[in-house]
């Protein structure tokens, strides 16, 4: 089209000229000696030249020599495949850094093309240059936002966590005064939990800021914090974690840690009794690409079906309900002679589950 259009040679370059005066990124022309042909004024105006002194001129010529730039020399003159050329002679988004005298560094991404005429051997070369100066250095200033952010909520973690056991140890020394029993009881209750967000805090804080965290060494090393501060001497209950692991966000494995840990809570305090023996609770996590089932199962002395091993008032059935609701999943509770499993399940299993039923 554009052929039959512009059959004359004259309309074909005025047409030319036309697209490289309007396009906004810079743009220069070159021939086969790398000479300039044309240049948009975008060119002009970024890199502060002078069309008079640029047409006809070197590249590398250009001012005082500031565009005598080895990188851009060697990809100009060489077009290697090694600098991301394609056979048709293409570079894209070569990035360049350069101090020019008059505007200072800048950072460039070259993309060139190489053009060529069905007759005589003649070839062009149309470069183009993004200045990414601004875009790199607000990218640089947002990445060192982002360490200090790291670095501040490193420092809050820290905080939480002490403050944390230092509430934990003042609870504890008022249930140990306190002489009604029913107060004692309702300070150890809230001594552990205070003492299972110490946990999963203190787990987490390990892992750095941004990085998923392994939920298969995460969970058992979690269960044996809780094992070791919840399970006396004196107790015949183990605790074990299984299944297929998985990983999840800092945020997302802070909610099933706390999960885990109410609900291991919720197994120690109503599922065994004084006669107990060989107490079992097994918390286990399996993943099916997106989705995920996480259950805690005891082989204590059971519930009615439907009972969440508590009255569905207590807090702890609050506390997993509003989490697994912040997880979209649901919460399931199945119990009878053999003891009692609470499973937390995500949209596939849960669907699943629905049909089967």
């Amino acid at each position: 089209m554009l052929r039959k259009q512009f059959a004359d040679l004259q309309s074909a370059c005025a047409f030319a000229e036309a697209i490289v005066a309007t396009v906004r990124e810079p743009l220069v022309v070159l021939d086969q000696d790398l000479r300039v042909i044309a240049a948009s004024r975008s060119f002009y105006r970024t890199f502060n030249v002078d069309p008079g002194e640029t047409e006809g001129r070197l590249l590398y010529e250009l001012g005082n020599g500031e565009w005598d730039i080895p990188k851009l020399r060697s990809l100009l003159e060489k077009i290697l495949p090694e600098h991301g050329v394609t056979a048709a002679g293409e570079i894209e988004a070569y990035e360049v850094e350069h101090d020019f005298p008059d505007i200072g560094q800048r950072t460039m991404l070259l993309n060139a093309r190489k053009v060529f005429y069905e007759a005589g051997s003649r070839t062009n070369i149309l470069l183009g240059i993004e200045d990414v100066t601004e875009k790199r250095i607000l990218e640089r200033e947002k990445d060192e936002l982002l360490r200090q952010k790291d670095v501040l909520l490193d420092e809050l973690r820290h905080r939480v966590a002490n403050s944390l056991q230092i509430i934990a140890s003042i609870i504890m020394m008022k249930a140990r005064k306190v002489e009604s029993e029913e107060t004692r009881r309702h300070l150890e209750d809230a001594h552990q939990r205070v003492m299972s967000v110490a946990v999963v805090q203190e787990h987490l804080h390990a892992i750095a800021p941004g990085v998923l965290v392994q939920l298969g060494p995460y969970l058992s090393k979690l269960c044996e914090a809780l094992a070791h501060s919840m399970i006396g001497d004196d107790r015949s209950i183990s605790l074990k974690v299984c299944g297929e692991g998985g990983s999840a966000t800092c945020r997302d494995a802070e909610s099933l840690g706390l999960i885990v840990t109410e609900l291991v809570i919720n197994c120690l305090k109503h599922a065994f009794n004084d006669d107990t023996k060989d107490g079992q609770i097994t918390v286990a996590f399996d993943v099916a690409g997106t989705d995920w089932k996480l259950s805690i199962a005891d082989n204590g002395i059971g519930k009615p079906d439907g009972v969440f091993a508590q009255p569905k008032t207590g807090l702890g059935t609050g506390i997993v309900k509003a989490l697994a609701k912040q997880l979209g999943a649901q919460v399931v509770t199945s119990s009878g002679p053999q003891g009692t499993t609470v499973t937390v399940t995500h949209a596939t299993f849960a669907a699943n589950e629905i049909r089967a039923a």
